[in-house]
């Protein structure tokens, strides 16, 4: 059993503090994850708060069969599509509102990913199809297995490891000699 769902066990009998300490650990690797769906940061943390009020009100829901990392993200990553169907409208937004947007997303970037390496990787993982985005982040940006991925995306593990194949191979041709160095 991993951490964040100890940590769950002690917030149902009552532990103070346990849910913050869940809510540290995975809340801005949700919103992370979340925003490459919504492509805004303020409604991925909109949904990421949603996602976690859904553990503290529906406290016997989550099963303990998959880790709660993965429980998360399968219902982040829902909650995102849901959004999306409600609102395919175009928005407007103002110049001021899109770069006060691209700030915030640039200061979500840099809490989460760390290095250079990942900042030249990140380019070019989204000029990835939508779906082999998705594997990649959840399995070497969150550390998932294939077998969690493949619930937080409802695909086979076969499937997770062909499009990780696939996505090497593209990432590779997009970043050229350099890409070699990185992959």
């Amino acid at each position: 059993m991993d951490n964040c769902a100890q940590n769950y066990i002690r917030f149902k009998n009552g532990v103070e503090g346990a849910f913050d300490e869940i809510m540290n650990e995975l809340f801005h690797s949700l919103v992370f994850f979340i925003n490459r769906y919504v492509r805004d940061v303020h409604t991925a943390e909109d949904i990421a708060i949603d996602t976690f009020s859904d553990l503290v009100v529906h406290k016997n829901r989550y099963n303990f069969k998959v880790s709660l990392k993965t429980y998360l993200f399968m219902l982040g990553r829902s909650r995102a599509l849901d959004y999306m169907r409600r609102n395919r409208k175009a928005d407007v937004a103002s110049l001021s509102e899109i770069a006060e947007v691209s700030d915030d997303e640039a200061l979500l970037e840099e809490k989460v990913l760390a290095d250079e390496r990942k900042r030249a990787v990140s380019g070019a993982i989204g000029q990835l199809p939508q779906d082999m985005r998705d594997a990649v982040h959840l399995i070497y940006f969150e550390d998932l297995t294939y077998d969690e991925a493949a619930k937080v995306m409802k695909k086979k593990y076969k499937q997770v490891d062909n499009l990780l194949y696939r996505a090497k191979k593209e990432l590779r041709e997009i970043l050229g000699e350099e890409g070699k160095l990185l992959l």
